[in-house]
């Protein structure tokens, strides 16, 4: 590892990006001054450093959002928060470019890929802004003319966002919208491989005139922040993004404060085609399920299920593909598939892919690190894809988070869904046919939150989105996801003055 003092000018491409953590409306370091590297994934190289925070960050961020619910942000009306929020919208667009440079650097995504992202990050502020005025209660009738009855929503108060690696902005974005829409104030727990895209998300915030408090971002190890945060009982709400197993601890240390929490976990989700479909585009949806962002999405499409008719000719045809996709630089437009995000991750990704030659499945393209001309040091790993995966095979079960596809045959429509719903979790689906009640009943019958029907991938601030089973529950996205970061309080008034005996038990 190359020290961070010898490849500062590689901060250069994205300009200095920020380099403290953003708490109560402050930039400040780790309260007890200890700092952590942010790594290049397509060359190893540190190119950054931030503030390792601990417990007593933690409480500095908490207090400093139960401060701001308690003074100028939770007296700000909702016409204004809207305000807000659209301001922040129109800082994310003028600093798009920046936004996607930065996050491509930390993560190694494609800036074909990032950079519209940060385009779709200004439309989902935006969406929520259009929401933040229009919380409303409800009048409710009672059957007694003595009292008048009515609902208000309020906000539940801290809300503590942690979000992974693989799009943090969005991600992000994805949650602190509709939370400060509803008038809470969040703070951030950035994932450890990835904190300054966020935190320039935070530069915009505070440029925004965002009141102090409001948003917060916490860098650091998930180890002990993302612990702390989530068991400390000043947050009132979770909303987590990662692995199952994370997760489950998430939910564990809410629990010890009664929190609730929002869970959006791992996936291993079935990309079925039917012999009747078109081929043309059903190949270019399992590439874009797959090997897009590397593989590292939780709705990869990692499972591709094929009709015996059209297998081997599927299979051939995204072999060609899968050879000719290039790999490279991930700030280079023409590179096709950027690195994983760390070193740790390319071990965890070639493990499963020794596993599925131990196992006996069929190693039909790639399978290797992978070292591109321009950034022969990085973690790449060649697209890869198997063939002959068995349903009780590690590559069939387990959520990779790599640009590697199992491939398994099927019969029927019937054989289809017990394959497609043989797993533990049950986030994402896609179904390629051009039946279109074949669709439907596909649809109808799989077990997840989200099902494409000749698409993949689709996301929008408009629509709901979240899983099944061990890939969590809650919704993100829609109308109503706001409504989570809100809590009904019913309030009785009674009209007519009299006095009443409270041990008499009244008539009729």
């Amino acid at each position: 590892m190359t020290s961070i003092t010898q490849n500062e000018v590689q901060a250069d491409r994205c300009g200095n990006p920020p380099s403290s953590m953003f708490i109560g409306g402050t930039w400040t370091a780790a309260a007890g001054g200890e700092t952590m590297e942010s790594i290049d994934p397509s060359n190893g190289l540190a190119w950054t450093r931030v503030p390792a925070a601990d417990g007593t960050d933690v409480d500095r961020a908490v207090a400093s959002a139960t401060e701001a619910m308690a003074g100028e942000w939770g007296a700000t009306p909702g016409p204004r928060r809207a305000h807000l929020l659209n301001r922040l919208a129109d800082l994310v667009d003028r600093d798009a470019d920046r936004l996607a440079a930065i996050e491509t650097r930390d993560n190694g995504k494609l800036i074909r890929e990032t950079r519209p992202v940060m385009g779709q990050v200004s439309a989902w502020l935006r969406y929520y802004a259009g929401a933040a005025d229009k919380l409303a209660g409800q009048t409710l009738p009672t059957g007694d003319p003595n009292y008048l009855v009515y609902t208000t929503r309020e906000p539940v108060g801290v809300v503590a966002a942690i979000v992974p690696f693989n799009s943090p902005v969005m991600i992000t974005t994805m949650k602190v919208a509709p939370a400060l829409a509803a008038g809470c104030a969040v703070v951030v727990k950035t994932a450890d491989q990835t904190p300054t895209s966020t935190l320039l998300l935070a530069e915009l915030v505070e440029e925004a005139g965002f009141p102090p408090g409001a948003f917060n971002v916490l860098t650091g190890p998930g180890a002990t922040v993302g612990d702390a945060l989530a068991r400390h009982p000043g947050v009132a709400k979770v909303s987590f993004t990662g692995s199952t197993a994370v997760g489950t601890h998430v939910m564990k240390a809410a629990a010890e404060h009664v929190a609730p929490v929002t869970l959006e976990l791992g996936g291993k989700s079935p990309n079925i085609v039917f012999a009747d479909a078109d081929l043309d585009a059903a190949i270019n949806g399992v590439v874009g399920g797959i090997f897009a962002s590397t593989g590292q999405m939780c709705i990869a499409g990692g499972r591709l299920l094929v009709q015996e008719e059209i297998h081997d000719e599927l299979v051939e045809r995204l072999r060609v593909r899968a050879a000719s996709i290039r790999l490279g630089d991930p700030q280079d437009p023409a590179s096709e598939m950027g690195p994983l995000v760390s070193e740790a991750q390319l071990e965890k990704v070639l493990a499963l892919v020794a596993s599925g030659v131990a196992e006996g499945a069929t190693l039909v393209t790639g399978g290797k690190r992978a070292a591109p001309a321009a950034v022969p040091d990085g973690y790449f790993v060649e697209p890869t894809i198997f063939a002959g995966v068995q349903p009780d095979m590690q590559l069939a079960r387990e959520e990779v988070f790599g640009p590697v596809l199992a491939v398994v045959p099927f019969r029927d429509e019937e054989h289809a869904i017990e394959l497609g719903n043989d797993t533990v979790f049950g986030l994402a689906g896609g179904v390629w046919t051009k039946d279109v009640q074949r669709a439907h009943r596909m649809a109808r019958r799989l077990r997840c939150g989200v099902v494409w029907i000749n698409c993949y991938r689709n996301t929008s601030p408009h629509v709901p989105f979240g899983g099944m089973q061990q890939s969590g529950f809650g919704r993100e996205n829609g109308p109503d996801a706001i409504l989570d970061y809100t809590q009904v309080k019913s309030v009785w008034l009674e009209l007519s003055g009299a006095t009443r005996d409270p041990l008499t038990v009244p008539r009729g």
